[in-house]
Order: structure tokens, then C-alpha cells, then sequence
């Protein structure tokens, strides 16, 4: 296991960095859900919406980053009008400015098109750091920051759970940025990339803030530059959901024979190896 002590974090090719949010809505948590007619996405004319969790981490994160480094937070995001809610909520929080490319495709869209939608619209902006959720809470691809990257042409880095960046390299497009990545077992990885660059956030890598009065009241005065959706030869998905259905609850009863030690052996491997449960 690799430790680093804390590096002050670089500006970026402006002395200021500007970052980017990439946020998605999704179904709330507590909402239970009711599927379409033909059984291939919920009925969202039923559902109450908020902010990807995962996204939540990564907007805090940015806003973080602009309160002690200075710079520009950009939230992003793709869906039908009434992502309008989470870009304003991003706002309210502290964002500077949002992007929304609206297609009422983008709700269900895998994570190919979202991801090609979001960098076109993303593209010109010649972002220092482009922050993401680790993966949603409604598909849970956990390739969309993935695919990002590659359509940038950016290195990206998955499962951040802390950002630094190394002095010694300058400043400016080339520096050198130092991340924390969760790994299996209780372990991390440090990585070292290259600005401009994608990080896929883990959640709990800090605490969120709650939007305040003064926040929500400047937020209707941001800008929400409205993106063109994506085009027809974009917009044609890689894979197709076939059929959704609520999980099914059934009883299934197991007669474990042999001797009481016997079968208190295939118990404990039967709990361990098929229920994943110790």
C-alpha cells in the first residue's frame, strides 16, 4: 500500500481550474417501482425523481476543490426537461453554470450514448478535470465516465476516493495529478495522470452540503446552456434492454444429511460459497 502526504492541489492552464460535473436524475430510493407496458422501463409518469447519489459525492467534491484552488464548477447532465430539477439543485449548491443536452432518450439510454451525448456537449470547453459519479443508481453501468474518457481522448482514473496532485510538476495542462482508488480486500492504489483527465467519484469520499436559501435564490439567475441533442448516428445504442421485472420472492427448503458434523460443514459452505452471506 502506497502513502502520500498532502500536496496542495495545482491550478490549472488558466491559474484557475475549471472543473466539470457530470450528473444524472434518477428514480428516488424509496419510490417502489412500476414498469412500462411493454416491461422494458418504469412508468416515469409515476415516479418522483432526484440526484444520482454517486454524482452527489462528485459535485461536492468539485466544490471543494473550487473553494480552496479557485476555478469554475460546470455541472453537466443529459435526460428530458424535468432534469431542469437536479441542474438547479446542482446550482443551488454552488455550481457556477450547467449544461443539459435534452433528449427524452437520455433517460433510458446505455451508457454508449449518454456517454457520446455529454461529450459532445463538453467537448469545446477544454475542462481541467471532468468529475463523475462511480455509477447510477437506477442502471448502475459504471461506464459512463469510462466511455467519457475515451471520447475525450482523456486518461481517467475509477473508484476515487481522494485528490491530490503533485508540486513538482508545475502547472498547467501536464501536471500531475495523484489519486486515491479503492480496490478490493480494504485496499488502495495511488495512480499518477496527467491534467486534463476523468475520475469516476466513490461515494462517501466526502460530506454533502445541503442547498441554503441564498444558494437556491442564486441559482435562478445561472446559466443553462441548452446542448443539441444527439444525432441519429449517436444516438443508436449498443445494447437493448429486453424485459425488466420486480424481483421474485419464492421459499426453497434444503435437507443437509450426514452426520451433525457433516452437515454443519456443508451448512457453513453452502452460507459462504451460494448465500454470500458469511
Amino acid at each position: 500500500m502506497v502513502s502520500l502526504s498532502n500536496h496542495a492541489l495545482i491550478v490549472g492552464h488558466r491559474d484557475r481550474m475549471k472543473i466539470a460535473v457530470c450528473i444524472k436524475q434518477v428514480p428516488t430510493r424509496e419510490w417502489q417501482p412500476r414498469l412500462d407496458d411493454a416491461k422494458t422501463w418504469i412508468r416515469e409518469q409515476d415516479a418522483g425523481f432526484e440526484m444520482n447519489e454517486p454524482d452527489a459525492y462528485a459535485l461536492e467534491e468539485a466544490l471543494r476543490l473550487k473553494e480552496k484552488h479557485g476555478g469554475e464548477v460546470v455541472v453537466c447532465s443529459g435526460g428530458p426537461a424535468r432534469v431542469s430539477q437536479v441542474i438547479r439543485e446542482a446550482l443551488a449548491r454552488g455550481a457556477d453554470r450547467a449544461i443539459h443536452v435534452e433528449a427524452d432518450g437520455l433517460a433510458s439510454a446505455d451508457a454508449f450514448v449518454t456517454a457520446g451525448a455529454l461529450a459532445g456537449a463538453m467537448k469545446d470547453e477544454q475542462f481541467d478535470v471532468i468529475l463523475t459519479g462511480l455509477q447510477s443508481d437506477d442502471q448502475g453501468f459504471a461506464q459512463v465516465g469510462v466511455i467519457l474518457a475515451e471520447r475525450l481522448g482523456l486518461p481517467h482514473a475509477t473508484i476515487i476516493m481522494e485528490v491530490h496532485a503533485d508540486p513538482s510538476t508545475g502547472s498547467g495542462r501536464g501536471a500531475t495529478l495523484r489519486v486515491k482508488r479503492e480496490l478490493e480486500g480494504g485496499w488502495f492504489q495511488w495512480v499518477a495522470m496527467p491534467l486534463p483527465a476523468v475520475l469516476t467519484i466513490q461515494s462517501g469520499i466526502n460530506q454533502l452540503r445541503y442547498a441554503t436559501l441564498k444558494g437556491i435564490m442564486a441559482a435562478k439567475k445561472k446559466e443553462i446552456r441548452k446542448a443539441a441533442p444527439p444525432s441519429a448516428a449517436t444516438s443508436a445504442g449498443r445494447q437493448k434492454i429486453v424485459s425488466l421485472y420486480v424481483p421474485e420472492k419464492g421459499k426453497k427448503t434444503q435437507i443437509i444429511g450426514g452426520s451433525p458434523g457433516e452437515a454443519a460443514k456443508e451448512l457453513v459452505r453452502r452460507l459462504r460459497e451460494e448465500a454470500r452471506v458469511i
